[in-house]
């Protein structure tokens, strides 16, 4: 069985929020106002592997975790180890600022992780102090290098790039990312929730990225077509190395017609679209007893609700309301 929209799209990847809280700050993601929820609303392990094991029955291939930053809910390993035995999932990933990476890098490795995304936007101290309200650079550098050597991978670096913040770290962020022969994408800023629309004011369009990559590696670009690694991202080849680099366009350039995607919210809510407001929630239906195959009619009925593009435009007072870091990016 394969789950499938209304538009005929194949429904192969779910991103499961593990938490809404966070050990960083960042201004794109949250405001002061933020709060996270309560543990005790968040879907627990055994939840999560079930709802996760009855997708994977519904052919989702591709599990991703993420956040909040959920490296800092304290069952992580748990989880992992328990997704990582599920017989029917071929790719279990997380994304994670990394600050904390270096203590699980090896473990998740050795129980059924292998790729693994992580947060950096600058390379300077200060600045990622600023953009982090208080991160710290040096621990996530240590995580990076944890998971090298774990031998996680690919690992991909990502890069919220900026007006007047860290536009011009393109090309030092490139530099780093072939010293470490990891992926780096470059993310277009978006507008979600009211940190989303104050971060919009700095976007940066993803084909002026493009051109300063290609100007500094004096070298062309290799367009790729792997459409299960690159997920909304335009990937390109460095000609003459091995090092992949991406751009995700959400306003420029939308990756709506392919979207094969859906969010789970720490709370248990599916969400269909980063740029719509509609969502079931799947923790009230697990915790009320119903069966397994109840379960996979709801979530199939659900899906083809799924919208046909996300409603993104460039005015801050259409924005969606949503933050962020509620809906695990």
């Amino acid at each position: 069985m394969q789950l499938e929209d209304s538009f005929k799209r194949q429904i192969s990847y779910l991103r499961l929020s593990v938490t809404d809280h966070c050990n960083y700050n960042c201004f794109y993601c949250r405001t002061e106002e933020d709060a996270g929820s309560l543990s005790g609303e968040f879907l627990t392990s055994n939840e999560i592997c079930k709802t996760v094991r009855i997708f994977t029955e519904l052919g989702v291939q591709k599990i991703r975790l993420t956040g909040g930053e959920p490296l800092i809910r304290k069952d992580i390993e748990q989880i992992v180890k328990s997704l990582g035995k599920l017989p029917k999932l071929n790719s279990l990933s997380l994304s994670t600022n990394a600050h904390l990476l270096d203590k699980h890098a090896r473990a998740f490795k050795q129980n059924g992780l292998s790729r693994v995304n992580i947060s950096l936007d600058t390379l300077d101290n200060k600045r990622f102090s600023d953009i982090t309200q208080g991160g710290n650079l040096d621990k996530v550098l240590k995580g990076i290098d944890a998971a090298i050597d774990a031998g996680l991978g690919p690992i991909k670096i990502n890069m919220v790039v900026m007006q007047d913040r860290n536009v011009d770290e393109i090309e030092s962020m490139l530099d780093f990312a072939i010293a470490k022969n990891i992926q780096l994408r470059f993310i277009e800023t978006m507008p979600i929730g009211s940190a989303g629309q104050q971060a919009l004011k700095q976007h940066y369009p993803a084909d002026k990225i493009l051109q300063r990559v290609q100007e500094h590696c004096q070298s062309s670009l290799i367009k790729q077509n792997s459409k299960f690694d690159a997920g909304p991202a335009r990937i390109y080849t460095i000609k003459n190395t091995k090092v992949k680099v991406g751009v995700i366009s959400a306003l420029s350039q939308h990756f709506c017609d392919t979207c094969n995607r859906v969010r789970l919210t720490a709370k248990g809510r599916l969400i269909l679209c980063l740029g719509q407001e509609n969502s079931i929630s799947l923790r009230d239906e697990i915790r009320a007893d119903k069966s397994d195959e109840q379960i996979k009619q709801l979530i199939t009925k659900t899906i083809l609700k799924k919208p046909e593009r996300h409603d993104f435009n460039t005015s801050t007072d259409n924005a969606i309301n949503n933050q962020m870091v509620k809906l695990g990016g």
